[in-house]
């Protein structure tokens, strides 16, 4: 009996850039806070917060327990709206993508599709290559998942090229190993 069930998980952002604003506090500044520029401030606290949420969200997925899914799936559903507030779509794109993974593992395949095609757009409109070719492979392997072979390939025909023209080699081989799941499915050896 040979199991046509890929073994690879989608795949989840786990890269995380911080930046932060690094601006010396004069000592008049920090005498006057409450005057000192509060869209700075507030902008730097919700990234700090959305960032917070964002790393508690990595931690409980790796747990990899139903009940720590669920609550990375929280975690990452309250940095998201953070991550808007403040226009980093950067970390939004990698955040939908997380939550589509997660529900991708737990099973809810047309909750993963929506989250990943909410990601997509926002990969493309940053520039981030390396996010798309992932998001497009994680959509691939929905597809798969759902028997809809032919739509895998699709995605897992775009998601290769980028990874190749990034030089990313882990999204390349998955992508790779995903249409050699999807070809010995339709018998194509």
């Amino acid at each position: 009996m040979t199991n046509n069930k890929p073994p690879i998980l989608p795949l989840i952002s786990l890269l995380f850039a911080t930046t932060s604003l690094n601006l010396p506090l004069q000592a008049q500044n920090v005498a006057n806070l409450s005057t000192a520029t509060p869209y700075l401030l507030s902008q730097e606290d919700i990234k700090a917060k959305a960032d917070r949420l964002y790393q508690e969200g990595l931690k409980l997925y790796q747990q990899g327990t139903a009940e720590s899914l669920q609550q990375a799936i929280a975690k990452w559903q309250e940095a998201l709206p953070l991550y808007q507030q403040i226009g980093d779509r950067t970390q939004e794109a990698r955040t939908l993508n997380n939550i589509g993974g997660v529900y991708d593992a737990l099973g809810e395949k047309q909750k993963a599709l929506e989250y990943y095609q909410q990601s997509l757009p926002l990969r493309r409109a940053v520039g981030d290559r390396t996010g798309e070719a992932t998001t497009l492979n994680n959509i691939g392997f929905v597809y798969n998942a759902l028997g809809e072979k032919q739509k895998a390939l699709e995605y897992y025909q775009q998601s290769l090229p980028l990874s190749r023209a990034v030089g990313d080699r882990t999204v390349e081989a998955t992508t790779l190993n995903n249409i050699g799941f999807v070809y010995n499915a339709l018998g194509e050896k």
